[in-house]
């Protein structure tokens, strides 16, 4: 009887992996829903939140919204597909189906070139290399400007 039962061990650990999966999966969603509260919380005080736990990273995932989308960007494509379709020009041929290998590379290289043509063309104005630092105080109001709601007639 000892013998026939030395599938147990293996038979526990596989029902028990969905176990410890589903266990974790509900703790993290419960952590966050709890962040998620205390964010609301702050918001309803009037507190400011901060951005993300992890302010670095918060950095430089803005930071890859903030890089340029010009023409260079077009550019790289368009030479890489152009390499890319000579490429399998010269793999295709190798084969002896220098016809199949002229159409399918021919075809890349055409696509590249048409994106490095029109990378040329494109005029879009690129922003500036570093923006200017926020300033830390709240905009005020102008000297003689209109009053503050509620203190007219006072």
């Amino acid at each position: 009887m000892r013998d026939g039962l030395f599938w147990l061990i293996p038979l526990a650990a596989i029902l028990a992996w969905p176990v410890v999966a589903i266990f974790g999966m509900r703790t993290r969603a419960r952590i966050r829903e709890m962040e998620i509260r205390e964010r609301i919380a702050m918001i309803e005080k009037g507190l400011v939140p901060p951005p993300e736990k992890d302010p670095d990273a918060f950095d430089r995932i803005m930071r890859r919204y903030d890089r340029p989308r010009g023409p260079g960007r077009y550019r790289r494509i368009g030479i890489i597909l152009t390499g890319l379709g000579f490429g399998l020009m010269m793999l295709i041929s190798a084969t002896d189906e220098l016809r199949n290998g002229l159409g399918v590379g021919g075809l890349f290289v055409a696509l590249g070139l048409a994106i490095l043509i029109g990378s040329l063309f494109d005029q879009t104005e690129q922003p500036p290399a570093s923006l200017p630092a926020p300033s830390g105080g709240p905009p005020t109001a102008p000297p003689g400007g209109p009053s503050q709601p509620g203190t007219a007639g006072t």
